[in-house]
């Protein structure tokens, strides 16, 4: 389980006690993140639920996106605004790759970081029904999964040498496969065919957007998965409340 802490010590704030340094547990933590998805999704589905029952929905929902930013670290959101930055620049690759490992946050960053909260906050306001709220289960665990998919489809930037450099090596085809198999079962099992299309959308979406950067970087990088998670939720949290469903 060294490898699960590795992890869950990584995407989120949880204390993680037990946990063993180690390169080669490091390495193999990548085949975890869809079940670190799922720690956070249970505690984001449990402050959602007490905060429905206290407040109304709007207000729930701020307050469980300032949960969903806390437990994370703000990490994937950090990625999504430096990717912002780099490709907003409009400069050429290396221009645009140095602007990413900028510390300071430019002005496109602040507003893709604006928009997106925005968003993953009108969409949470919607989860009301509390089926649908029940799908914040799924939600970070389907973003993961995808995140193993463009690691394995895409390299590492040449050159870079970012936490995400050695974590593809021990990733293979069976634990992305198992990957889908666990969250579409739990997708099917908490809002059915719902649930199931908000996965494969988002995961066609995620797909061109990893291959968008991709083409313009020459690879991903560590803010290019973190970008990518949080695109890839803010995809399912739309197509789970959209107006078309019955």
């Amino acid at each position: 389980m060294n490898a699960f802490f590795h992890a869950l010590s990584f995407f989120t704030r949880i204390p993680v006690p037990w946990l063993r340094p180690s390169e080669e547990a490091w390495k193999k933590s990548v085949v975890w993140y869809p079940a670190v998805g799922l720690v956070i999704g249970l505690v984001l589905c449990g402050v959602h639920q007490a905060a429905l029952w206290a407040f109304a929905p709007l207000t729930a929902a701020v307050l469980t996106m300032a949960c969903w930013v806390y437990i994370t670290g703000g990490l994937h959101l950090d990625g999504w605004m430096d990717l912002a930055d780099g490709l907003g620049s409009s400069r050429p690759r290396e221009q645009m790759l140095a602007i990413m490992k900028d510390s300071r946050t430019g002005a496109m960053g602040v507003l893709a970081a604006i928009v997106l909260l925005l968003v993953k906050t009108a969409a949470l306001a919607e989860l009301d029904h509390r089926q649908l709220a029940a799908c914040l289960l799924l939600v970070p665990a389907a973003a993961r999964t995808h995140v193993l998919l463009a690691i394995r489809c895409w390299p590492y930037v040449t050159g870079e040498k970012g936490v995400g450099k050695s974590i593809g090596e021990a990733l293979r085809p069976f634990h992305i496969g198992a990957g889908y198999l666990f969250v579409l079962a739990l997708g099917w099992w908490l809002a059915d065919i719902r649930a199931v299309t908000a996965v494969v959308l988002s995961l066609v979406i995620s797909l061109l957007f990893a291959r968008s950067v991709a083409g313009k970087l020459g690879g991903l990088t560590g803010d290019c998965y973190g970008a990518l998670i949080e695109i890839a939720e803010a995809v399912m949290l739309l197509i789970l409340i959209g107006s078309w469903w019955p």
